[in-house]
């Protein structure tokens, strides 16, 4: 039997209603959403201060010069001198010790590890940017590196994030599913909270893009604007880029470090980002290039070449994010926020790899040939001399808390900012950026309680008005911002920083600098300002007991702590006590054959 359609008074009067109550929401929608803007944050992960062509480095760099040149470059933003630490300030608003996130969760001492602030991972009493925005009707997407807890209610999308694909471990190879050290038995991927298996033909910078574009163009017709987190692998550790990349810079590092930091240095004067007579420390750990044999060079400018494909393959592919939004017509109702989450990382021998080295990587089913570096199934890094040529002209890189591992770019731009200046000096630091998105989407900052529990209140300072010429910095004179990381300390205020860097690199002691007019760090100003040394240390040390900021153990070291809390994570105690073992053998053995040696003499 045909039916027919129904077209009665009735039937047609509530199909009437239906879309005019339809229509009306649309239109409520978007008149509610007409002014505020979609936000693209965009995370480098291990960037170096001039890495990219506008803070004066060589690797071509497009898309983010592009973005510079439509907005505004900070000059002086610091962030926290690793990845969990910054992240999870940079989503909050909040600091380390009090959102839960004091260091990496991989490197905190058990010591320290039985208190609620040093989980590693984000606590409850804070509340995500991500969360604030969606209660606000924005669709918030995360695709990349989250590192901030991994088990199933800690995984961002419990934490505001409406679709994710996320990597929640502190790095990973960048061309299949694996982890990169063996303190992990897997690469921990996550697709919307479920357990989730990469393609075959996964590389992190442009799988994360295509990913980010699937989120947006899912909702493209529901009227709402959207807030995007693009935390990037690149260029953390395993360092590794397509081969068309890798071949456009291949001898561009023959000349070594050294000259490659003064050129950065040079490069980034012309440009304005540091002051004209900016002077260098040379770091303690960079070695003598000339040193090297002719094969030891080739295989070092090989490292570093493959570092900078890295970062224009993520410049590349942000490209391909930025024209889809133009094809879609969101890129003029669109701010772009990019930054890093720290600076260079500085691991990696000298050599390809040492013995244990080669064998751990093995192990990892990587190796380090020269024909393959930077390919699948190749390991690479650039070491402490490259690193320093990364953060010049600055001093120190990734987990110390000198301006090196600190200070790193940021860039904001978009169609709604056109700043009467290209670039500003005015200070400012990762918590900074939670209260600037809110207040560029409209949204209020939490009060004392938050979706019914007590919530940390936002520290950061919302940047808007330098973004709009109102005012040319946010901080006073007089205001302080404290920092700690691993021992690792510095108080900001005003022009000034205090700073104490542990070993092995630093000297355990309180150094003052300007670092407006000095930002390579290279003039200690304690002498000469004893006063105003003493009242900064009296400012860090409420700074300390205010957050509750807890000493690091005696002998404390990050890498050995990480690697013996990686062990014990995987394999438990017993393989501590085996290691612990075999060392004593190993002194014993090395000691008897001392002593034969001394005997026979």
């Amino acid at each position: 039997m045909t039916v027919l359609p129904d077209f009665s008074f009735n039937n047609t009067m509530s199909r009437l209603c239906a879309f005019l109550i339809t229509s009306l929401i649309t239109a409520y929608s978007a008149s509610v959403f007409a002014d505020r803007p979609n936000i693209v944050l965009v995370l480098a992960d291990d960037l170096g201060f001039s890495d990219i062509a506008p803070y004066g480095g060589e690797v071509s760099t497009p898309n983010l010069t592009a973005l510079a040149e439509a907005g505004i470059k900070f000059t002086n933003y610091h962030t926290a001198a690793s990845c969990a630490p910054s992240r999870a300030m940079l989503l909050t608003g909040v600091d380390s010790h009090r959102n839960g996130v004091p260091n990496i969760p991989e490197a905190i001492p058990p010591e320290q590890g039985i208190h609620a602030h040093y989980a590693g991972t984000l606590n409850r009493n804070v509340v995500t940017v991500a969360t604030l925005l969606q209660d606000e009707g924005y669709h918030t997407y995360l695709a990349g590196k989250w590192h901030l807890g991994k088990e199933v209610d800690q995984l961002p999308s419990r934490r505001g994030f409406e679709r994710t694909v996320a990597l929640a471990d502190t790095g990973a190879d960048n061309w299949e599913q694996k982890p990169y050290i063996p303190i992990y038995e897997k690469a921990n991927w996550f697709a919307d909270g479920e357990v989730m298996t990469l393609p075959d033909d996964f590389y992190s910078s442009r799988f994360l893009v295509d990913k980010t574009i699937e989120f947006i163009d899912s909702n493209s017709d529901s009227g709402s604007p959207f807030f995007a987190y693009v935390p990037f692998q690149a260029v953390h550790t395993p360092v590794q880029a397509p081969q068309e990349f890798i071949e456009k810079y291949e001898g561009v590092y023959d000349e070594g470090w050294r000259v490659l930091r003064k050129q950065r240095l040079e490069k980034a004067i012309a440009l304005g980002i540091i002051p004209d007579d900016t002077s260098m420390v040379s770091m303690s750990s960079t070695e003598d290039w000339d040193s090297l044999s002719a094969e030891e060079k080739k295989f070092q400018s090989k490292r570093m070449a493959v570092y900078a494909a890295m970062i224009e393959a993520m410049d590349y592919h942000l490209g391909r994010l930025i024209l889809h939004l133009r094809e879609i017509g969101e890129y003029e109702n669109t701010i772009f926020i990019f930054t890093s989450d720290n600076g260079s990382e500085a691991s990696g021998s000298r050599a390809n790899a040492g013995s244990l080295a080669k064998m751990a990587q093995a192990l990892q089913g990587y190796s380090t040939d020269y024909e393959t570096l930077g390919l699948k199934g190749s390991f690479n890094s650039i070491g402490p001399s490259f690193a320093s040529a990364a953060a010049s002209p600055l001093a120190y890189y990734k987990f110390y808390s000198g301006e090196g591992g600190m200070r790193v770019p940021l860039i904001i731009a978009g169609e709604s900012i056109s700043p009467e200046q290209s670039k500003t000096n005015a200070f400012s630091f990762v918590t900074d950026l939670t209260p600037t998105i809110l207040e560029l989407c409209q949204v209020n900052q939490p009060g004392e309680r938050y979706g019914g529990r007590l919530v940390e209140p936002i520290i950061g300072r919302s940047l808007v008005s330098i973004l709009d010429n109102k005012t040319e910095q946010v901080y006073s004179a007089y205001d302080t911002v404290g920092y700690e990381l691993a021992g690792n300390a510095a108080l900001f205020q005003g022009d000034y920083k205090l700073v104490l860097n542990r070993g092995p690199l630093g000297d355990d002691n309180w150094h003052l600098f300007n670092i407006v007019v000095d930002p390579g760090e290279t003039s200690d100003l304690a002498i000469s300002m004893p006063d105003k040394r003493q009242s900064m240390i009296s400012a860090y040390e409420r700074y300390a007991r205010v957050n509750q900021v807890l000493p690091v153990p005696e002998g404390y070291q990050q890498l050995i702590q990480v690697a013996e809390n990686g062990l014990r994570d995987r394999f438990g105690t017993q393989i501590l006590i085996l290691l612990a073992t075999m060392s004593v053998l190993v002194l014993m053995l090395l000691f008897a054959r001392n002593y034969h040696r001394q005997s026979e003499r």
